[in-house]
């Protein structure tokens, strides 16, 4: 259970380790990245997700670029999600996805939690994997108490990934969301410090 102050890793302090995902290698978002990052918001899915266009490759070095100033402000952690090795195989240091704890706070010890994979990454369980790592990361080394991620209700996958990784179902959110001239509700999640989440596939549960 997490009982001391939220951390934050700002300029000046020594840098967290990162966090540990078994199959998985997750690391900070670099600027060699930009190609696979305008590739990925080069999908419609992605692309009316993300807070600002991302359409050239000037603009993917800048999406790179505003993840790191949000993470030495303390705001925002963001990780590349990698196969492991280092690209001798295939598939080896081949970016997957992304995953992300935004809106970190401090004082509540709260976060948001947010996700995204490549469409070759998905159905293997990636994002999933690299959820739970995420979330116990937040944990320990952020000292947050409480994570909240949100999907809308006709994104089956993202609710599957939420109740994979242990993030119990609190509520809905009706027309939260609006992407063109459709609305769209939203289901809410979230993880605590203290729930028990188990190695398989089902929900968490609280002590």
């Amino acid at each position: 259970m997490t009982t001391g102050p939220a951390r934050t890793e700002t300029a000046g302090t020594a840098p967290l380790p990162l966090p540990q995902a078994p199959g998985l290698r997750l690391r900070y978002w670099e600027p060699s990245d930009a190609p696979v990052v305008l590739g990925a918001f080069a999908t419609p899915e992605l692309a009316r997700q993300s807070g600002r266009p991302v359409t050239t490759l000037a603009e993917a070095t800048a999406w790179i670029t505003d993840r790191r100033a949000a993470r030495e402000a303390g705001r925002e952690h963001s990780f590349a999600v990698l196969a492991p090795g280092t690209g001798d195989h295939p598939d080896e240091g081949r970016l997957l996805g992304n995953v992300t704890v935004g809106a970190v706070d401090p004082v509540h010890q709260t976060g948001w939690i947010s996700y995204w994979t490549l469409a070759s990454a998905r159905g293997r369980g990636v994002a999933t994997t690299a959820l739970r790592a995420l979330a116990g990361w937040c944990f320990t080394e952020l000292s947050l108490f409480r994570l909240e991620l949100g999907h809308r209700t006709n994104n089956p996958a993202s609710c599957t990934v939420a109740h994979r990784a242990g993030f119990a179902v609190e509520g809905l959110e009706r027309g939260r969301l609006r992407y063109g001239d459709q609305r769209y509700d939203v289901e809410r999640h979230a993880r605590l410090a203290t729930d028990v989440v188990g190695c398989g596939p089902g929900q968490a549960s609280a002590h």
